[in-house]
């Protein structure tokens, strides 16, 4: 086995090592600027997404009809 090829080789994976340990480092960093970035640096939407009015009635309707056939089936009472 060749030494010097085998240091050589360590020596390359060390820099690789070394560019990888940075570029986590930076990541680590832009999270703690910001507080929420996820992994793929993208921010994280927090809370719920926001409903129109129109979105907000369709559901409203939606619901009322879930729940006049719950009541219609007698299902179980609380």
């Amino acid at each position: 086995m060749d030494l010097y090829k085998a240091i050589r080789e360590l020596y390359e994976e060390k820099k690789r090592l070394e560019e990888a340990i940075a570029s986590l480092e930076e990541l680590l960093e832009a999270k703690a600027v910001t507080g929420n970035l996820n992994l793929n640096g993208l921010r994280k939407r927090r809370g719920r997404k926001s409903m129109s009015a129109e979105e907000r009635r369709i559901v409203s309707d939606r619901m009322k009809k879930y729940w006049a056939q719950r009541r219609a089936k007698g299902g179980k009472s609380a």
